[in-house]
């Protein structure tokens, strides 16, 4: 208890120091990579005195987690409030119903076509590193989550693709601003839609009352905005706790006997990442002040874990930092939060194929076999979310639908939070890169706002 009392007094010594950070007027990027810095070093200190999985480790863990988790809730809170205001604000402000279809038309198609070539780059990487379900080794842990896998296969087995896209409708928006499904997300953003269009149609026939409407709403705006901004200050002190945790609770050896797989896996993720910088670049839009920019949102994507608890953040970068437009910003962080998602629909389950494929006599570079994995993985992880889950439920649709065991997936268990690190960045910058390059398209985006040296969040240097 002693032990764990004074790596705790370490943890707030820690936190006082980034308070400091937050009152000398230091830049929320600053701030945010001295929060990872710290984390990975207390968190590799602990483990280097204690030992993974040692009770001090454990005891101490459970307490900096309140920060880490308490964090991620806090922005949980904030994401149906944020999408619901902003996208309504949106349409009202833009008065362009017409342009709704063409944005998220092109959102979703790029996210679609950019998790095809997550695909390849998956087959690719897994080829060239040799990668074999033969060489992983199954232990206790690994062959129970494997029974699991095979239990849960059972339930998706009744899940129809025209299920999936059945569930995005709002039933009932109540429940779903609660986030009572998993595409609760999507969900709202229809319900939003429809306000918004109803907002525009009322505003034209009662001009009196659409104006009434539109400062309700720009009231809405200014609250919800202003709550997403004080969340956000946080953000150095939730990366801290969760880098702390991811570091500290690592088992080394495991992460040494699936090395291969873990170099594997974020060669594919670089490679994905150059893939939207290749796309950006193309539509005229530097990539290394995009880099400048998203890295924030990158590195609590990588720390935390969730795409969907990015959300705030990712549209608040948007706007107030790339100059995307606010409709472009709502609708591909909350897309891409639940579909098309590049590192975890997209290249993972490809990985996994591809290694299991030589076990059952198929020639994982035969053409045929690689077209029907790119086609199932697309428009598999356009109905991820109608399952409720993440890269896990990704592979088991994927392995099943080419009649392939599941249980490789929780042969990885071991090292599953690293490389989901990884996968959640990509897939948050899959998000960030379909609504860059949609608001250029479709005119939007706020250029000096891109050019200038602002940072998303700009405003929090203060607290």
């Amino acid at each position: 208890m002693l032990y764990s009392v004074l790596n705790l007094a370490v943890f707030v010594v820690l936190l006082v120091v980034l308070f400091r950070q937050q009152k000398s007027e230091k830049s929320l990027s600053v701030r945010v990579f001295t929060g990872l810095g710290l984390g990975v070093l207390f968190g590799a200190i602990l483990q280097f005195i204690y030992g993974v999985g040692s009770a001090p480790i454990t005891d101490t863990l459970e307490y900096v987690n309140i920060v880490g988790s308490g964090y991620v809730s806090l922005l949980k809170m904030i994401i149906m409030p944020l999408i619901l205001v902003s996208i309504i604000g949106a349409i009202v402000k833009v008065k362009d119903t017409g342009s709704l279809g063409k944005m998220s038309g092109s959102i979703i198609g790029i996210l679609l076509a950019t998790t095809a070539v997550s695909a390849l780059i998956g087959v690719f990487v897994s080829n060239l590193f040799g990668l074999s379900a033969d060489g992983i080794v199954q232990g206790a842990r690994e062959m129970a989550r494997g029974e699991a896998l095979e239990t849960r296969l059972d339930g998706l087995a009744n899940v129809s693709f025209a299920d999936m896209i059945r569930s995005f409708f709002p039933g009932n928006p109540f429940a779903d601003l609660a986030g009572s499904r998993p595409t609760s997300t999507i969900a709202v953003v229809i319900f939003a839609a429809f306000i918004g269009v109803a907002g525009v149609k009322v505003a034209k026939t009662q001009p009196e009352i659409g104006e009434v409407f539109e400062r309700f709403v720009d009231v809405s705006q200014a609250i919800v905005r202003t709550l997403v901004r004080m969340v956000l200050s946080l953000t150095p002190y939730g990366i801290l706790a969760l880098m702390t945790k991811v570091v500290a609770g690592s088992n080394v050896s495991d992460i040494l006997t699936l090395l291969n797989f873990v170099v594997a896996s974020y060669v594919g993720l670089a490679l994905i990442l150059v893939m939207h910088l290749c796309l950006l670049a193309f539509n005229g839009i530097s990539p290394i002040r995009y880099l400048k920019k998203v890295s924030p949102v990158l590195l609590f994507a990588f720390t935390s874990r969730s795409s969907a608890g990015t959300i705030p953040l990712n549209i608040e970068t948007q706007t107030k930092s790339l100059g995307n437009g606010d409709g472009e910003a709502n609708f591909s962080a909350s897309f891409g939060a639940t579909m098309g998602q590049n590192g975890c629909a997209g290249l993972y389950p490809a990985m996994l194929a591809v290694m299991i494929a030589p076990t059952i006599g198929i020639n994982p570079l035969d053409p045929s076999f690689i077209l029907s994995l790119v086609a199932i993985v697309t428009i598999s992880s356009f109905g991820i979310a109608g399952i409720g889950g993440g890269a896990t439920f990704a592979a088991l649709i994927v392995l099943s639908a080419l009649d392939m065991p599941v249980a490789l997936a929780g042969l990885l268990i071991s090292i599953e939070p690293l490389i989901d690190m990884g996968r959640t960045a990509v897939n948050v910058n899959g998000a960030m890169t379909s609504g860059t390059i949609t608001s250029k398209w479709l005119g939007h985006t706020d250029d000096d706002t891109f050019a200038s040296d602002n940072e998303a969040s700009g405003e929090l240097k203060n607290g």
